[in-house]
């Protein structure tokens, strides 16, 4: 099989795309036919050598990716036969190998993809879409809520603007550029703001018309954040899910006491509760999709070309959640 190889941390230039040995199943395990291979902004940074969440440091060479969807070609022992020939995506967890052709997972791990949806929504889904169904628990947006979701053009983003607006609330997207701010409009917002253009917040104030933000949706941080921030009214909630605009690497000095609320990792799973939260949260996603009130804006790059997808990550060229397709 072709695949992603990483064999040295670094630029995006070091993943390079090769023939190596196709994986076989072990027992309780899946071989999937990868058609979609989702990127994550984390992926980047992992890529560079940052140590991620896993417990385990990352141990080179290694094929990146931890988000596949496709169809189930082969079985491990003792795995049950009706998966085989199945269209399923799967999250691999702390297990990389999602950037290949054939990518090998725990049956536990997998879903059945519901017939209206094509491999690369679906894996979409699995990640940026469990975040989302993640985040919304911290403040379920409804009425009378005025919710302003910087990166409004991204894949988190983009599906917070469609829950908030599909729930009644008023949107307010912020993106960079004309291009994202369209994309930002088409997916529901009642305003779409240019943050790169230095009164956006006056804009936004005039817009509400006297009313302030109730919650804040932030992935971003820095200056864009302590803005989005200074909308908020009395009881005003800011829910930091990220900060990219400051680096992975670093610190989140935006953060506001008694205003700000961090929901990444362990909380966000504590608060979705149940005996599998992560999965409970990922048939959420799905779900939201397949009765069509979640649409993912998805970019698509050709396997071969995952050093492109990364470098248009890193330099928010792109919109919405970047998919790799063999």
């Amino acid at each position: 099989m072709h695949a992603i190889r990483l064999h040295a941390f670094g630029p995006a230039e070091n993943l390079t795309y090769e023939q190596v040995e196709d994986p076989v199943p072990g027992p309780g395990q899946v071989r999937i036919a990868v058609r979609a291979a989702g990127v994550h902004l984390l992926d980047t940074a992992l890529r560079e050598g940052m140590q991620g969440p896993a417990p385990a440091p990352t141990e080179l060479p290694t094929v990146p990716g931890r988000e596949v969807a496709g169809v189930v070609d082969a079985l491990g022992d003792g795995t049950d036969d009706r998966w085989l020939g199945k269209r399923v995506v799967a999250h691999l967890g702390f297990a990389p190998g999602g950037y290949a052709e054939l990518a090998v997972t725990d049956a536990g791990r997998l879903h059945e993809i519901p017939g209206t949806l094509d491999f690369a929504t679906a894996v979409a889904m699995i990640g940026t879409g469990r975040t989302a169904m993640g985040i919304v628990q911290f403040a379920e947006p409804g009425p009378g809520t005025v919710a302003v979701v910087p990166a409004a053009a991204g894949g988190i983003g983009t599906l917070l603007v469609q829950y908030a607006k599909n729930a009644g609330a008023t949107v307010v997207g912020l993106a960079g550029g004309p291009r994202k701010v369209a994309h930002v409009e088409a997916a529901g917002a009642d305003l779409a703001v240019d943050y790169r253009v230095p009164d956006w917040p006056d804009k936004v104030r005039a817009h509400l018309g006297g009313r302030h933000a109730t919650v804040v949706f932030d992935g971003v941080g820095g200056d864009i954040a302590r803005e989005a921030v200074a909308l908020l009214g009395a009881g005003g909630r800011h829910i930091v899910f990220g900060w990219s605009g400051e680096g992975l690497h670093d610190g989140a000095p935006h953060l506001v006491d008694g205003v700000s609320e961090q929901v990444l990792g362990p909380v966000m799973l504590e608060k979705a509760g149940g005996p599998n939260p992560m999965r409970t949260l990922e048939l959420r996603a799905l779900t939201e999709a397949a009765e069509g009130r979640l649409t993912p804006a998805v970019q698509r790059f050709p396997l071969a070309e995952a050093a492109a997808a990364h470098r248009a990550l890193e330099s928010r060229g792109t919109i919405g959640k970047v998919v790799l397709e063999p």
